[in-house]
């Protein structure tokens, strides 16, 4: 029986991003809302929970380690990085079902973080993988649409970890909310293998010699793997480079603010309002997503349009307003239609951050060290991330999430003052392409 492969087009190369983030999405939403807000409701306290999401993020932060290793191997028969991507699934698919070892979550801690440990090590190098393939396929003016595709299938994707998983969890058990989990990876792992971004890809490597890719379709200096030596040189004078570097600051900055007032007002919903974390779960992955699926639609359109430089200012005066006005009605957080706009309204934030922010970083990149600098930027990030989660456990020991949210406020704040003055020295520049050839 012959097996059907979807070929190459702007629209395949939408969707295949997008199936892939919905594969990311999936264990995103799962351990990142079902099973925080689990361990919430069950007593953990916020230091506790801190450290699960250090532990099992930790990897994610580690991405600036795989990016050289993916571009020094970046060509293969089966397609430019997609080698890396399969590889990755599959182990990642292995890491899920090692997850039905855990009985007891809160008895078997230390396990299950391991174990979720294990499958973030393996998912992050194909995040690594999937976010150099769309920075070498997407052109500069699509690149607004094609992280709006991306962002929608990882909220897609956390939407069924979350919403989904979060009642079978609560009713079947955590094994039984692990296996869909594992289930629908295998799926997506299996569609990975009939797509092919150019025609002249194999569907499986083998001894065969590859058809040469027409010289219109190749990228300059496309022909040769280059060595970890030039990688990283090229990689340091990339992102060491001052305007970039300032942006890339004032980004991570406001990622990790947000993330200490997001952490803080979820922690007081559930410990200290008493929501039940069910609830949390499922208004995070359906409610909010669909309010933040139409916003990325539109953002997306808009990044290309305007500019992603131009709409990050537009995006951190937002997420002022939002914590700020979160915040001043912490009093009223009770009140479930009060927590329920909180919530709908902080979703917001990532995606609006994701059509603005991540394609201003991908601008930033050099095409032949893609997998290296973007990736270095998304650790750094990812790191923000999770020691958001652990800095939050601490203020929350001194300090009430209102007055947390209102720091923070301030901080992305001094962000966008920055970045405004950033930008009005010069204006974007593409990054210069190393000129490079492995010699014979």
């Amino acid at each position: 029986m012959k097996i059907p492969v979807l070929t190459e087009s702007r629209n395949l190369r939408y969707f295949t991003f997008f199936y892939l983030y919905v594969m990311q999405g999936i264990p995103g939403g799962f351990r990142g809302a079902t099973v925080y807000n689990y361990l919430i409701e069950k007593g953990l306290t916020a230091s506790a929970v801190g450290s699960f999401v250090l532990v099992v993020g930790l990897p994610w932060s580690f991405q600036f380690v795989w990016g050289p290793i993916v571009d020094r191997f970046q060509h293969s028969l089966m397609g430019h990085r997609k080698q890396w991507v399969v590889l990755t699934q599959l182990v990642a698919v292995a890491a899920s079902l090692g997850l039905l070892l855990v009985h007891d979550p809160l008895a078997q801690l230390g396990l299950m973080s391991a174990l979720f440990f294990v499958h973030s090590l393996f998912a992050s190098i194909q995040d690594t993988s999937v976010d150099a393939m769309a920075i070498s396929v997407t052109p500069e003016p699509e690149r607004g649409r094609v992280n709006a595709f991306m962002r929608a299938g990882f909220l897609l994707g956390g939407s069924l970890g979350a919403a989904g998983l979060a009642p079978v969890l609560q009713q079947h058990g955590f094994q039984r909310a692990a296996l869909l989990q594992s289930l629908a990876l295998l799926f997506f792992t299996g569609l990975t293998f009939v797509i092919r971004l150019h025609r002249t890809d194999r569907l499986l490597p083998g001894w065969a010699r590859a058809r040469p890719v027409p010289v219109a379709l190749a990228a300059p200096d496309d022909a040769d793997n280059p060595p970890l030596r030039w990688i990283f040189r090229e990689l340091f004078r990339n992102v060491s480079q001052p305007r970039n570097l300032q942006i890339f600051v004032c980004i991570w900055a406001v990622y990790l603010s947000f993330a200490v007032f997001f952490g803080s007002f979820i922690y007081t919903l559930i410990h200290s309002l008493h929501w039940a974390a069910k609830d949390v779960s499922v208004l995070e992955g359906s409610w909010a997503n669909l309010v933040v699926l139409a916003a990325l639609v539109g953002g997306g359109l808009l990044s290309d349009r305007l500019g992603p430089a131009r709409l990050q200012g537009w995006v951190l005066g937002f997420i002022v307003l939002v914590i700020v006005g979160i915040s001043a009605a912490g009093a009223q957080w009770g009140h479930p239609p009060v927590a329920t706009g909180g919530i709908l309204l902080a979703s917001l934030v990532d995606p609006f951050m994701s059509v603005a922010a991540l394609p201003l970083l991908m601008n930033l990149c050099d095409s032949r060290v893609a997998g290296s600098q973007f990736t270095t930027y998304m650790a750094l990030i990812n790191f923000g991330d999770v020691i958001g989660a652990k800095i939050t456990g601490i203020l929350l020991g001194f300090a009430t999430a209102p007055v947390i949210g209102l720091c923070c406020a301030a901080v992305v704040l001094v962000a966008l003052w920055r970045l405004r003055r950033v930008n009005a020295k010069a204006r974007p520049t593409l990054q210069p392409q190393a000129a490079y050839r492995i010699s014979k």
